[in-house]
């Protein structure tokens, strides 16, 4: 049956569930699939890359069954060009995270699509019922990939934000049906999940990276900034990524200064990527991932998350 919430009823889906828009590896597959699953998957276009929204964009419209998807972006590295394209393709929502979402929110929301805005300390879950989300994701620093530095863990800022306004979604260190349930106990109307997804039949990683996140514990991850400085990438400095160990982390754990300004060490691992001695991406992994033990369908593990956490609720009213 699904468990009905503000966030269910807003999309129409049977669960309480979304997809975290994962950069590259919440491609046109995935996002279907936990759509056709009772969720709603969301695609991760990052920057909005037009040749990669073109090749994944028909792969979601022809695999999602006509259920409801949405457009994810990084708010820091998109224009109005990219948000014109996504609403072209009539989302059901766009979702805006890291950054100021302010240039954007009316023009997605004119169009009739629902705004959903990812903040991670309470200035930005004001600014964002400010600008009239349709739905704040409150993401905690358990959470996989990139985040605040200086944000809030997901037990105590989701309630904070859930008493600003409604519906909100919760984020960081959720991997099964239990983690649903808390954040449906904490106030939020569901849960936003990312790791647990990328260790899926459909998601766009590497083989080596779904056995790593299935193999790996919580303490094995680590946030920092060393693996964008290495590998030259622009993500301002205020966001930190979560990811499994490398062997960088261990060579430049505290000397980020020096890294930044060390081109010699720059090129060296675009070199040791090249001879296949390191993998070509970081592998992002929220603390959940000790929950996480297989490789299913991304359709299937909508509905196993839903049923876990309709038990886990039942469970709790019963003690």
């Amino acid at each position: 049956m699904g468990l009905s919430t503000a966030f269910t009823e807003l999309f129409g889906v049977e669960h309480p569930i979304a997809l975290a828009p994962m950069g590259g590896s919440a491609g046109g597959a995935l996002a279907a699939a936990v759509s056709r699953g009772g969720g709603l998957g969301l695609l991760g276009s990052g920057n909005g890359d037009r040749e990669w929204l073109a090749r994944e964009l028909p792969v979601l419209a022809g695999a999602c069954a006509g259920k409801p998807w949405g457009i994810g972006f990084q708010t820091w590295a998109i224009d109005d060009a990219a948000i014109a394209r996504a609403l072209e393709q009539r989302p059901a929502a766009v979702m805006l995270s890291f950054g100021d979402p302010g240039p954007f929110a009316e023009r997605v929301r004119s169009a009739g699509t629902a705004l959903i805005l990812q903040v991670t300390d309470l200035e930005e879950a004001r600014r964002a019922v400010d600008l009239g989300a349709d739905v704040i994701v409150a993401q905690g620093t358990e959470a996989g990939g990139h985040g605040a530095r200086h944000g809030r863990s997901t037990l105590p800022f989701v309630p904070v934000v859930a008493d600003l306004a409604a519906p909100v979604l919760a984020a960081g260190g959720i991997a099964d049906g239990r983690g649903v349930a808390a954040a449906l106990a904490l106030g939020a109307a569901g849960a936003l999940l990312g790791t647990r997804f990328q260790a899926t039949t459909e998601a766009l990683v590497a083989p080596a990276t779904a056995r790593a996140i299935v193999e790996g514990r919580g303490e094995d991850t680590e946030r920092s900034r060393v693996l964008d400085l290495a590998r030259g990438s622009q993500w301002p400095a205020q966001y930190t990524a979560r990811t499994l160990g490398h062997p960088f982390l261990d060579a430049w754990r505290g000397r980020e200064d020096e890294l930044a300004a060390d081109p010699h060490a720059r090129q060296a691992y675009r070199e040791a990527v090249t001879r296949g001695e390191i993998p070509p991406l970081p592998q992002w992994a929220g603390e959940g991932i000790d929950l996480i033990d297989d490789l299913p369908s991304a359709a299937e593990l909508v509905g196993v998350l839903g049923a876990q956490a309709e038990e886990a609720l039942a469970r709790a009213g019963r003690r």
